[in-house]
């Protein structure tokens, strides 16, 4: 322990990071440098740097790094359609990588040797954290308390900053039924009545949609402008990545758009219960899969569908900074060069349904090949015949040979 000098801690001013602050100044006697991200989580962040200054915490970094997170690692990630066993939108996971990279650019610049994190050791944030640090500066150290210390529960938590004057806003006793992430991305709520799979979570857990059935009994339209796979506008009006989001999560949520509760296998071998709440990554997802049918080769869109299993565990395993993530990014980010124009959603009580899309210059759709009517010889039928039959050779042949 004696070879740490100072190591940058992902605060957030909570009880566990509170908690971790002090025991690191404690028991490894060396510097700390708190760092809070927002990323879109809607929480005030001044508190984390009062609480730091009181812990005399000289040297401290609140970054807004929302642009940057919904830019340069969600926005990617949907360009592939991104969606983790068929289900997870990927909403915690996907912040990562970018907590990591901040990590370390806040050790070079104050000479730390360390980095620190609250992630527990029964879950995937340690190795997201973690992979992500090794990846981006291979000398760095990793303290990682919760695989440390014996304060394994949250009444331990609460007896040491008791005894340590930590400033707490949960009294004594008062604890919340859900353990929360939250980014513009999403909302995910785990832990207590939720670690039975069969109970059903509780209507007033989620905080970012109304339910399907109080939603409203008008559906809503909206329209989203793609430029090279990522969407630039919302009905018209140009918006940034994080803007996107922003807009799109209010208006997905208000109709009841984006609820999910899954059991999920995690990389250190345990299945997990949560919930999720993603509205604009719902519409996002559906949005961007209509607007590839229309512009994508038929070969290049399937060859995404499977590789995109291998990209998704990829994320969620936490190998967003490897080298593989980096080969598969640069493909799918080709693909998108012509996953130009428009598509038009309806959100009803729950439900995103693609109610129209177009691309003027780069669309595929050839109305005069796929119509039902006279198509003036665009697409002679008599060709078909020979094509089902050399399709159909193989198994012609192994049905003569009784195979």
């Amino acid at each position: 322990m004696s070879d740490i000098k100072k190591v940058v801690l992902a605060y957030s001013g909570g009880l566990d990071t509170s908690v971790i602050l002090k025991w690191l100044q404690d028991v490894y006697q060396c510097e700390v440098v708190t760092f809070t991200a927002d990323i879109g989580q809607g929480e005030e962040l001044e508190p984390a740097r009062a609480k730091a200054k009181a812990a005399g915490i000289k040297e401290i970094y609140i970054d807004d790094l929302r642009e940057e997170f919904a830019r340069d690692f969600v926005f990617p990630m949907f360009r592939a359609n991104t969606i983790y066993e068929g289900e997870y939108l990927l909403g915690t996971s996907i912040a990562r990588p970018l907590i990591a990279k901040r990590l370390i650019e806040i050790a070079n610049e104050t000479g730390a040797d360390a980095i620190s994190h609250g992630a527990t050791g029964k879950g995937n944030d340690q190795v997201r954290f973690e992979l992500g640090a090794y990846a981006l500066r291979p000398d760095i150290k990793v303290i990682a308390p919760w695989r440390e210390w014996d304060l394994n529960s949250r009444q331990k938590l609460l007896d040491y900053a008791e005894q340590h004057g930590i400033s707490v806003e949960m009294k004594k006793g008062k604890t919340s039924p859900y353990s929360m992430d939250a980014n513009s991305l999403h909302i995910s709520y785990e832990g207590r009545i939720l670690e039975n799979p069969w109970t059903e979570p509780e209507e007033d857990m989620w905080r970012w949609s109304v339910s399907p059935e109080n939603a409203p009994d008008q559906a809503t339209y909206v329209e989203l402008t793609y430029e090279k796979g990522d969407i630039v506008a919302i009905d018209g009006e140009p918006h940034t990545p994080h803007q996107v989001m922003e807009k799109l999560n209010k208006i997905a949520g208000a109709n009841g758009v984006g609820r999910l509760d899954i059991v999920e296998n995690r990389y250190v071998g345990m299945k997990s219960r949560g919930c999720y709440e993603t509205p604009a990554g719902t519409v996002m997802l559906k949005a961007h899969r209509a607007i590839e049918s229309l512009t994508l080769d038929r070969e290049v869109a399937h060859l995404k569908d499977e590789l995109m299993p291998r990209y998704a565990s990829l994320i969620y395993n936490g190998y967003w900074w490897s080298p593989e993530r980096k080969m598969l990014q640069t493909m799918i980010d080709e693909s998108q060069v012509n996953v130009n124009g428009k598509v038009r959603v309806k959100l009803y009580k729950g439900n995103v349904i693609v109610v129209g899309r177009q691309s003027e210059s780069n669309s595929l759709f050839d109305e005069n090949i796929a119509t039902f009517e006279e198509d003036g010889g665009a697409y002679n039928q008599k060709d078909a015949e020979g094509f089902i039959k050399l399709n159909a050779l193989r198994m012609r042949i192994a049905a003569k040979k009784g195979r």
